[in-house]
C-alpha cells in the first residue's frame, strides 16, 4: 500500500510539473504499477500497439483498444489523438511502445505510461489477459 501511494504521489508531481512547463513525461511502468494506475484511471485511454494478429493469438489487456504501430498510417493515427489526455501504451516486448512514446513525447503528449516488457512481461507476471 505504501508503495502504491509512493507512486501516486509521484505521478502527480510529475503531472503537475507536465502542466506548468507543458512539456511531455514518460514514464515507464512495471506490470504491477501499470495495471495499478490503468485501473485505477478512469479517463486514461490504453493502446495496444499489436498487430490484429497478435492480439488473436496472445489476447490482449482488457479495456484497450488497438492501433497498430507497425500500420502505414501508425503516426497519422496517434496525431489525431487528444494530447490532453492520458495514456497507457503497449506492445510485444516494449521496443514499438518505446518509439511510440517517443513519438509522443515530441507532438507534446501531456502524460503517457509505457508498460516495460511490453504484453509478454505482462503475461509472464501472470496478470489478466482477455481473449478474442
Amino acid at each position: 500500500m505504501k508503495k502504491f501511494l509512493l507512486i501516486l504521489i509521484s505521478i502527480a508531481s510529475i503531472t503537475a510539473y507536465s502542466q506548468t512547463a507543458n512539456t511531455t513525461v514518460v514514464t515507464n511502468l512495471s506490470a504491477e504499477d501499470f495495471k495499478k494506475l490503468s485501473s485505477a484511471d478512469k479517463n486514461g485511454v490504453i493502446i495496444d500497439l499489436r498487430t490484429s494478429d497478435e492480439i488473436t493469438n496472445k489476447g490482449f489487456i482488457k479495456g484497450s483498444i488497438q492501433l497498430d504501430w507497425l500500420a502505414k498510417d501508425n503516426e497519422t493515427q496517434v496525431e489525431k489523438l487528444d494530447k490532453n489526455k492520458t495514456y497507457y501504451i503497449y506492445c510485444a516486448a516494449g521496443g514499438r511502445s518505446g518509439d511510440c512514446a517517443e513519438f509522443m513525447e515530441k507532438h507534446k503528449f501531456k502524460r503517457v505510461f509505457n508498460l516495460e516488457k511490453g504484453f509478454s512481461g505482462w503475461a509472464a507476471k501472470g496478470m489478466p489477459i482477455e481473449k478474442k
